[in-house]
């Protein structure tokens, strides 16, 4: 993960890096990340381009209830 991202990161939300290579237009990254968006709840949180035409993408997702509560009782003992 590029440097200064995890910064903002919050625990009610999953967090994915990817990268993309060069080879990868515009448009294909576009419509990949949409089809992430539409069908799997992802949205796009920041977007870096290098200058090698390469991409580095963070993507985030709203935690179910269920994950959101175990990682809060993650640390509780077990009865």
């Amino acid at each position: 993960m590029p440097v200064g991202w995890d910064t903002e990161l919050s625990d009610e939300y999953e967090w994915v890096p990817l990268r993309l290579p060069p080879e990868v237009t515009r448009l294909s990254a576009s419509t990949r990340l949409s089809i992430e968006a539409e069908y799997r709840g992802w949205e796009l949180t920041r977007v870096r381009l290098y200058t090698d035409g390469s991409r580095r993408v963070l993507l985030r997702r709203k935690k179910s209830r269920a994950e959101r509560f175990d990682t809060v009782h993650a640390d509780l003992p077990a009865e």
